[in-house]
């Protein structure tokens, strides 16, 4: 229903934006006298092509955005979009059956019935009498066996499968094995377009409950901690990025195996890459679900750019956890090669800086906090910073890990000269060789002495 309302707006907008030409190229155009002019007539005719469709193009944005909230936002749709929502920041099955039953079975008038095929278990099921009754169990495991196709599909009133949304009672989403059905005697009214984004929204959620899942099932019953640690690494760049006009290099290296540290390099678009590196207090599995919940949460969020919105959102998320005395430092960017801008908040990270070449060389710029931690404590007036960009600029970002290793006589590295000579010099070499100077430069400089931190690094130099 949204996508043919949205051709109808692109078609009729198109067909308004050529009538709009042709009104202004035939009644307001000078006549043609000779050949220039016709060249002269024909670049502005061309002009004026790309000026109404312009104008066109922006009236049917503006009717399309208008149709969006109508449709998803106030008619019946408006409850599975809302789910949709709540959805992305489902990390355990308690809070996907919470969901379920505050916005599909009380909001919605929805009956839900999730069933794990393959052991032939119902997992949740709403109380009324059609969800509650085996038979309809027993006829939905016989007409959609655990080797069931993935994806959404339309119930009737039989239970079976059918073609139509106009005639469904209902409708279903198989992932893995893993069958959601919903029952909505007014499944009809509901907008097409979002069976696709619900489905797809719950098989990640399916994907992000499983891995979190494992997490803790590794940690309390084989304490295997290096495949513990394997599966947290899951949540980091198997790969960063090669942005337009920016190279990045990571260093990662827990102090015992599972680690509270984490990094991340999104592309946002041609020109903008949203770059965040954070540190979750103490160490242990709690650190590990808190470093994948905001992991998770950052990926889920559809504008990358609202870095206000996205901390925020983290907050959230490390406090429905409910896990005591759990927080995390963090700095999050948007470096936009184009405008040749960093956009940030610094949620009390204290390394982030801007390496930066001067007449005498390179000078350091800090980043400042602009943020308290994040998860544990009321965040008020979050907001962006900016800074401007220059080519050949270095930003280095690290976990407290690279500024505190301390030599025999117990001073930390990050006071030390030795440590901005080593920045400042290296500044102008490749993201990769300036990493492998500072690790080199940690690792010379405690000599026999034990780490006693993750070290976590990320680098983002801006080229040409």
């Amino acid at each position: 229903m949204l996508k043919t309302k949205k051709l109808y707006v692109f078609i009729m907008s198109n067909l308004l934006a050529v009538a709009m030409f042709l009104v202004v190229s035939r009644f307001i155009l000078p006549p043609i006298t000779d050949g220039i002019e016709r060249a002269y007539f024909i670049i502005l005719e061309f002009v004026l092509l790309l000026f109404s469709l312009t104008i066109m193009s922006a009236a049917a944005a503006s009717v399309n955005e208008k149709l969006e909230i109508d449709v998803l936002k106030k008619g019946e749709t408006k409850y599975l979009q809302s789910f949709i929502d709540s959805l992305r920041f489902c990390y355990s099955l308690d809070d996907f059956y919470e969901i379920v039953k505050n916005l599909l079975e009380r909001k919605a008038d929805c009956s839900v019935l999730y069933i794990d095929s393959e052991k032939d278990y119902v997992l949740y099921s709403s109380t009324d009498l059609l969800t509650s009754d085996k038979k309809t169990v027993t006829t939905l495991n016989q007409n959609f066996p655990a080797s069931w196709q993935d994806g959404y599909h339309f119930i009737g009133d039989k239970l079976g499968v059918v073609s139509s949304y106009k005639t469904a009672r209902g409708f279903f989403l198989c992932v893995n094995k893993h069958h959601f059905f919903i029952f909505c005697r007014y499944t009809r009214l509901f907008d097409t377009g979002i069976y696709k984004e619900l489905f797809d929204e719950f098989a990640r959620f399916r994907k992000r409950a499983e891995t979190i899942a494992n997490l803790s099932e590794i940690a309390s019953l084989s304490k295997d901690w290096e495949q513990l640690a394997e599966t947290q690494k899951l949540f980091l760049p198997q790969k960063l990025p090669e942005p337009h006009r920016l190279r990045l290099a990571a260093y990662f290296r827990p102090l015992v195996n599972v680690s509270g540290d984490y990094y991340t390099a999104l592309p946002i678009d041609n020109h903008k890459t949203l770059l965040m590196l954070g540190d979750v207090s103490g160490k242990g599995l709690p650190a590990a679900l808190i470093m994948g919940l905001v992991m998770n949460t950052v990926k889920v969020m559809e504008n990358k750019e609202d870095l206000v919105s996205i901390v925020y959102a983290i907050d959230k998320a490390i406090k429905g956890m409910k896990l005591q005395d759990k927080y995390t430092v963090l700095f999050i960017s948007v470096v936009d090669t184009q405008k040749m801008t960093i956009r940030y908040v610094n949620a009390s990270m204290s390394d982030p800086r801007i390496i930066t070449r001067a007449p005498d060389g390179y000078t350091i710029k800090p980043l400042a906090s602009n943020c308290g931690v994040v998860g544990i404590l009321d965040l008020e007036n979050v907001h962006m910073d900016e800074q401007r960009l220059f080519r050949d600029d270095l930003i280095l970002f690290a976990s407290d890990g690279v500024s505190e290793v301390m030599n025999e006589d117990g001073v930390e590295l990050g006071d030390t000269e030795l440590y901005t000579q080593t920045i400042t010099k290296s500044a102008a070499k490749q993201p990769q060789e300036f990493v492998d100077d500072v690790v080199k430069l940690i690792f010379d400089y405690k000599g026999e002495n034990k780490l006693h931190d993750d070290i976590t690094m990320m680098v983002a130099k801006v080229v040409g």
